[in-house]
């Protein structure tokens, strides 16, 4: 399939610039796979979307403040987007202006963080060498702002007091990420409690959400994509639940396409799910045979991205982009502080 088959048009005042007034506010668009019909829910009813007998996963990594606002020596504004450490001081980032911020720019970030840009290839992406007094991640969580992504458009996009709380997940445990897993934020305590009082079991895995994911899909032919390898962890009570899911042919339910790329990457030769770190490495397209999910709660992607290739891949094409076109004519909330859609 072509990229062009995954586009879709949307109004600029259809994309979420704030997160619902309560987590569980949001709206959820029901997608049936058996009958192609679509049915306009609230998240707040998701536990009765949900079979007793049901696993349910999470991905539990953490965001960090990945993004630092800065000046360079020469006293331009900078703006460096952390994506990679290479080393315990350096970094790769995407870089603006990253034509001023050539190799050699120091820039300042705070009294106590600086950094060196040591290579830049002209295309927005540097390697930086940072100098500070204590922990990274100590100075990171004092001088950087959250890494909301660049649709949402408002004064405080580097991240305010709230975005702190409402740009993580509740049940963050493992700081990694430099972008939320987002089918996650709309989720409270009370409705985890609620879903395993129905007798669903919920599990955890961690993947650390890179560029990778949000990396733009730049080949006509989408099957020529290749979305970079993300590592993820998973425990033996997490394997062994997973385990006994496939055997019992009971469902399995992942919240998201980060925990969707990692349990199909776990389960991609024998369909055994085994304890410790792996390599999400595959990329999913259009023709790629799920092994591992069953449904798949997650919010509304870009056009033209490899999550919403994701998304209809496991939906089916025709019906997703009719969801979607759906959910556009019903004026739902898009993308990471939007609404959600859960394809059962």
């Amino acid at each position: 399939m072509q990229l062009s088959d995954f586009d879709y048009t949307l109004p600029d005042e259809l994309i979420a610039q704030q997160p619902a007034a309560s987590r569980e506010a949001s709206r959820m668009l029901v997608v049936n796979r058996a009958g192609g019909a679509f049915l306009d829910d609230q998240f707040s009813s998701f536990s009765r979307r949900l079979d007793p007998t049901d696993v349910l996963v999470l991905n539990n990594t953490r965001v960090f403040p990945a993004r630092l606002l800065g000046v360079s020596d020469t006293g331009a504004k900078a703006e460096i987007f952390l994506v990679t450490p290479l080393s315990d001081t350096s970094w790769q980032a995407l870089a603006k202006p990253a034509r001023r911020l050539k190799t050699g720019k120091h820039v300042t970030f705070d009294e106590k963080l600086g950094g060196v840009i040591t290579r830049n290839d002209g295309d927005g992406n540097v390697e930086i060498e940072f100098d500070f007094d204590g922990d990274f991640y100590d100075v990171l969580d004092r001088v950087g702002g959250t890494p909301l992504p660049p649709y949402i458009r408002r004064e405080s996009r580097s991240g305010g007091a709230s975005d702190v709380e409402r740009y993580q997940t509740v049940y963050a445990k493992h700081r990694g990420a430099i972008a939320a897993p987002t089918a996650g934020l709309h989720f409270t305590a009370a409705i985890l409690d609620e879903i395993r009082a129905k007798g669903v079991q919920i599990i955890e895995i961690t993947l650390h959400v890179g560029y990778g994911t949000f990396e733009p899909v730049r080949n006509d032919d989408v099957t020529h994509h290749s979305v970079l390898p993300e590592r993820y962890e998973m425990s033996g009570d997490s394997a062994e639940i997973l385990n006994s899911a496939c055997s019992e042919r009971r469902r399995i339910v992942a919240v998201g396409t980060t925990t969707t790329r990692a349990l199909e990457s776990a389960a991609a030769n024998e369909k055994v799910f085994r304890a410790g770190e792996g390599v999400a490495g595959i990329t999913i397209t259009p023709g790629y045979r799920f092994r591992a999910v069953d449904a798949l709660l997650t919010n509304f992607h870009l056009p033209r991205s490899s999550l919403l290739i994701l998304t209809s891949t496991f939906g089916g094409h025709e019906l997703i982009m009719g969801a979607y076109k759906h959910a556009v004519d019903a004026r739902y909330r898009f993308y990471s502080y939007g609404d959600c859609m859960f394809i059962d």
